[in-house]
């Protein structure tokens, strides 16, 4: 047994984190390397998904619009989620294809590097954000870390145009959401003046509005005209 274990210290060990240089001068990771990358990102995805994508203004225009219905919690998270969880890949479905064509399908085929096939990645998604990102936000960030202009779209630094493009899916969010509650606002007021010139001032009347206001939202064929408002609002630059 002292033997063995003797032999086996005696062993050359692989190390596990090493770069060799490759060929143009670039360096290539060891395996284990880019394991530990490639876990590191898993983590960092779900907020990859919250703020880089078309995720945070459809799940909050939803949120506000079952406010607006007064339905409580029905539809329940889970569902609004998931929902827009499928929206998101349907909006992003074209540019997760560049994505895969120009990064992920090279670099399965090690025509590329792992480095060159992240900046390829990021080249439609910068695209898409930039399309969303109101100028005005991003000339506050740019002001805030000291940059005045920028050569091109490309060269914006992708730490710089994520909070700028998740403060203008904030606001385009909102703005939407506001346009939601109008209908059902002016239900909701029809309803209270009826009912205090009734006399009927112990009865609430959000009893009497919400059946209203359902009605109104089936009539109007309402979840089909949320989803393409949505979709589409995706298509033009700043707030679509």
């Amino acid at each position: 047994m002292c033997a063995a274990t003797a032999l086996a210290l005696a062993e050359p060990r692989v190390p596990a984190v090493t770069m060799t240089p490759g060929t143009g001068g670039v360096q290539e990771w060891s395996v284990s390397l880019q394991i530990l990358a490639i876990m590191t990102a898993l983590t960092l995805l779900p907020s990859l998904v919250l703020m880089t994508t078309a995720f945070t203004r459809i799940v909050i225009v939803l949120a506000l619009l079952r406010q607006a219905l007064g339905t409580m919690q029905t539809p329940s998270n889970q569902v609004l989620i998931g929902l827009a969880l499928f929206l998101t890949v349907f909006i992003m479905g074209p540019v997760l294809q560049r994505m895969h064509d120009e990064a992920l399908t090279p670099y399965l085929e090690e025509r590329i590097g792992f480095q060159e096939a992240v900046e390829k990645a990021r080249v439609p998604l910068s695209q898409f954000m930039l399309a969303q990102t109101r100028e005005s936000d991003l000339a506050l960030f740019a002001k805030l870390s000291g940059r005045e202009s920028f050569e091109s779209p490309e060269s914006v630094p992708f730490t710089l145009l994520v909070p700028a493009y998740v403060t203008s899916e904030l606001k385009t969010a909102f703005q939407i959401g506001f346009m939601l509650f109008i209908p059902f606002l002016i239900i909701d007021f029809v309803v209270s003046s009826v009912l205090m010139a009734m006399g009927m001032m112990m009865l609430s009347p959000l009893v009497i509005s919400f059946p209203f206001k359902l009605m109104l939202f089936v009539l109007v064929d309402g979840w089909p005209l949320v989803m393409g408002t949505l979709a589409a609002s995706f298509h033009g630059p700043g707030s679509g």
